[in-house]
């Protein structure tokens, strides 16, 4: 099974079903400026990213306001196919998560989804193709994937995930491929001791031979070198030094001969294996996955641009910056950089799975027991409770005076205040500002409208985050849902730095590649 859905900054092509895990490809953040919501994702993203369109396509979405008319989203755990730039000229397609215990990888893969524009060719980016084995922090829960591309039997768990990476790789448009890798070590051509030597992978571009006959970027030791060079260039030390590593895989490697990159040229595709050492912090290993990348788009004729620094801590500020989920249709918005451990009475839909949208394509909602685990890579943000409910249809925004403004607010946002808001009666419907404790005018009526609402009203435990600025207001026809927005008090406790990499500190495999 095979959907899509098209939207004018990224096209995300979702592939397949897996059960019990649900994730969507990377949107938009709903997050607010101060008067009414604009998305900090969205104006950072670079405006060149072009949508191309599917077999069937949906109504564009181009800016936050527009997200409702989005298709409703039921995707399970799978990977996702997002295709970048002009649809002519050269494709690259960059591969992430084949091994999910190597954060560098996909979190690289990522941040050309959410922060390149591609200005000319084409990238095609798959950030997450093993995303349990992502989720688990394991090199694969049912075996090691990039050793799946020779043979593999039916009844293989993965076998249906790796027949479709295969055919992209094959798509007559895909000019070459790169793998992107964390290995362990630092490869040396010669031996320098026991974590620098010729069985290492870290630091490495690696070919499984000099050269492809017959295809267009045949000459494999050429670009690689060159992609080591221009790495080079960057290194934060001498010790990370780049060099490429040629497995000489047709000569007689047969753990080689079962990889993606090998699939590739067994069938005519110039194919790149990129390493970074586990050594290193996720955004150092990003950085120099990034630093070799860019080397392959010019090589290509790929015009790009970022929206960071190319600095390790340029990238980490990337990784960690608008990272949030909405829930169906962005009825319900939840920014995750400073959420609580656990979130409760989360109003979800009675009767339905649930859907979602997230600013990143490695952020994934699984489902756990009675809730749901909320994983960004394998770090896991928070854990939802829901209190189920039936939703109807509803205002669509909420009417406020913030701080002596008058303001529009559409669900699905954030508004910033500064002292006091107050809600304006919706007709039909009530509002409820969870966790305020607020004296209403008329003691029968159970709606928080026409009431002005001051932090100091809200039980702490009842704000998104571990700050205490971020409160739900809710809006209920009877018990039924209808939507929700959020206000973010200013001058409150600031938030602690949270690690919001992601990826969290644990075992990896000694092993490469």
């Amino acid at each position: 099974m095979m959907t899509h859905r098209t939207a004018p900054r990224s096209t995300a092509h979702r592939h397949g079903v897996r059960p019990w895990l649900y994730c969507l490809a990377a949107l938009l953040c709903l997050h607010a400026a101060p008067a009414l919501a604009t998305s900090p994702a969205q104006a950072k993203r670079p405006a060149t990213t072009q949508a191309v369109a599917s077999a069937s396509p949906v109504p564009a979405v181009s800016t936050a306001a527009d997200l409702a008319k989005a298709p409703a989203r039921h995707t399970e755990l799978d990977f996702t196919l997002y295709k970048l730039g002009t649809g002519s000229g050269p494709t690259v397609l960059v591969v992430g998560g084949i091994q999910g215990d190597e954060p560098g990888g996909f979190s690289a893969a990522s941040l050309l989804v959410t922060h390149y524009a591609i200005t000319n060719g084409s990238v095609w980016v798959v950030p997450n193709l093993n995303f349990p084995s992502m989720v688990k922090r394991s090199r694969g829960p049912s075996g090691d994937m990039n050793r799946k591309f020779a043979a593999l039997r039916k009844d293989d768990p993965e076998y249906d995930t790796v027949c479709r990476i295969k055919d992209i790789i094959l798509d007559k448009q895909v000019d070459i491929i790169l793998n992107l890798h964390d290995g362990s070590g630092f490869y040396r051509p010669k031996n320098e001791g026991p974590m620098r030597n010729p069985m290492r992978w870290g630091q490495s571009v690696i070919i499984d031979q000099a050269s492809l006959p017959g295809a267009r970027h045949g000459d494999l030791a050429a670009m690689g070198q060159k992609a080591v060079r221009e790495a080079n260039g960057g290194l934060l030390s001498p010790m990370h030094e780049y060099h490429l590593k040629n497995t000489r895989t047709a000569e007689g490697d047969h753990e080689m001969e079962k990889t993606l990159t090998f699939f590739a040229i067994r069938h005519g595709k110039p194919a790149f294996g990129i390493e970074a050492s586990k050594d290193f912090s996720t955004e150092q290993r990003a950085y120099y996955h990034l630093r070799v990348l860019e080397s392959f788009l010019r090589q290509m004729g790929v015009g790009f641009r970022r929206d960071f620094a190319m600095t390790p801590r340029g990238v980490l500020a990337a990784l960690e910056s608008d990272v949030a989920v909405a829930f169906f249709d962005q009825r319900l918005y939840l920014p995750l950089d400073d959420v609580r451990a656990s979130l409760g009475y989360i109003p979800l839909k009675k009767g339905e799975k649930v859907s979602f949208t997230a600013t990143k394509p490695i952020l994934a909602v699984v489902d756990e027991d009675d809730g749901y685990r909320v994983f960004y890579g394998n770090r896991a943000l928070t854990r939802i409770t829901p209190e189920w409910r039936e939703y109807t249809d509803g205002p669509g925004a909420l009417s406020l005076d913030v701080d002596g403004r008058k303001l529009t607010v559409p669900f699905g946002r954030m508004v910033t205040v500064r002292d006091t808001f107050t809600v304006h009666p919706v007709d039909g419907f009530r509002v409820n500002a969870i966790g305020a404790q607020v004296a209403r005018p008329d003691a029968r009526d159970d709606s928080e409208c026409n009431v002005p609402i001051k932090k100091k009203d809200f039980q702490n435990r009842f704000s998104i985050d571990k700050s205490g600025n971020i409160y739900r207001v809710e809006v209920y026809r009877g018990e039924k849902f209808a939507g929700m927005i959020l206000v973010r008090f200013e001058g409150g406790a600031k938030p602690g730095k949270r690690d919001m990499r992601p990826s969290v500190a644990g075992r990896e495999s000694l092993l490469g590649y």
